[in-house]
């Protein structure tokens, strides 16, 4: 059988990894090839369970890519910032605000990080039905990749880990994988994201924030990791800790829509972009991240049938009347139209902002 042959795409030279030694936070790594097998998944659910309910997010490794197809995945992600002009991708720009989907680019100054200061983030987000829409020409010869990458994604990986959260709550171990449908009607999708560098202006107005504290929306993150830091997350004990490159490896964090239906037992973590360390500055940081969400009609609430809830209750937040959770579409369509755009109060605690989506009281950390 002949080699599939791949249509040409310019070569992304990744930035070298840092020399400083940075406070990185430790997390555990999870090799997901254990998976196949049922006492491989009773193993990793406790390594799994313990991750999400202290730091909220792990490494995974031994995934199925190769360290040439994940080259190959950031050569693609490149494209739709290298080689499409700035006209075309107006063309193609996300309807955040009137859709609640990211679905097309948003461009950089869409969404506010603070004292006046725009964004420098420019994504390109890709349902993973990637016939959905549209998209820009340069990118059109690489879409049979993305929807692999995609497919990738969701069921190599994905589902894996729903089934690990799902025994590390003694549920039956598709519970979740039937929510989280490929098929389904859900905002599921591939991001292709740029960083670029920013003034010392706007460094010192934002003391180098580049994106504000915050939880994700759905319900778990993939994000391929890359060799520029920047992501920090807030540790258990308050701090903000560096997440450390790992070649070929994957980031997975929690989002709201699994702490919600956990009751608050895996953690959606918070965790922020800042100004890479200073042999770093100058470069571009590109990125590759799969966001995954729960069907549209799954009402958010926790699954009480988990005997470790019936054992160790539910989050304060949770309970009584006050909490009427909303459909993971309704949050999602909420949170995305509002993300950046919206005026937040101060919150309560020093450090924060506040604003209520969907029902739900959401905080931005500065």
């Amino acid at each position: 059988m002949p080699a599939t042959t791949f249509p040409s795409a310019p070569h992304y030279i990744a930035p070298p990894f840092t020399s400083y030694d940075l406070e990185w936070a430790d997390l555990a790594i999870i090799d997901i090839s254990k998976a196949a097998t049922p006492e491989g998944r009773a193993q990793l659910s406790v390594q799994v369970r313990d991750a999400l309910s202290t730091a909220g997010f792990f490494y995974v490794v031994n995934h199925g890519y190769t360290p040439e197809q994940t080259t190959r995945m950031f050569d693609i992600a490149d494209i739709p910032f290298e080689q499409v002009s700035q006209t075309e991708k107006e063309q193609y720009l996300g309807q955040m605000k009137q859709t609640g989907s990211y679905q097309g680019y948003k461009l950089r100054s869409y969404w506010h990080v603070d004292n006046g200061v725009r964004d420098q983030i420019e994504n390109y987000n890709v349902h993973r039905d990637v016939t959905k829409r549209a998209h820009p020409e340069a990118l059109r010869p690489f879409l049979p990749e993305i929807s692999a990458f995609a497919r990738h994604n969701h069921f190599n990986v994905l589902h894996p880990i729903l089934r690990l959260v799902a025994l590390g709550l003694e549920l039956p171990e598709d519970i979740f994988v039937d929510n989280h449908g490929f098929d389904a009607e859900n905002d599921t999708w591939v991001r292709l994201m740029k960083y670029y560098p920013r003034t010392e202006e706007d460094e010192n107005k934002t003391k180098n924030l580049w994106l504000k504290g915050h939880t994700d929306v759905g319900s778990l993150t993939i994000l391929w990791s890359q060799p520029v830091s920047g992501l920090q997350i807030k540790s258990p004990d308050g701090k903000w800790r560096w997440i450390k490159h790992i070649e070929n490896a994957l980031v997975i964090n929690a989002g709201d829509c699994l702490e919600f239906l956990s009751g608050g037992y895996y953690k959606a973590t918070i965790h922020r972009v800042v100004q890479p360390p200073p042999d770093q500055r100058g470069y571009t940081r590109l990125g590759a991240f799969y966001f995954a969400f729960a069907d549209d009609n799954v009402r958010l609430s926790p699954v009480m049938d988990s005997p470790v809830l019936q054992r160790v209750g539910v989050s304060e937040r949770f309970k009584g009347d006050a909490f009427m959770p909303p459909t993971s579409g309704e949050y999602r369509k909420a949170r995305v139209a509002a993300y950046g755009q919206s005026e937040l109060k101060k919150g309560k605690q020093d450090g924060t902002e506040e604003e209520v989506v969907a029902g739900v009281l959401v905080k931005h950390y500065l």
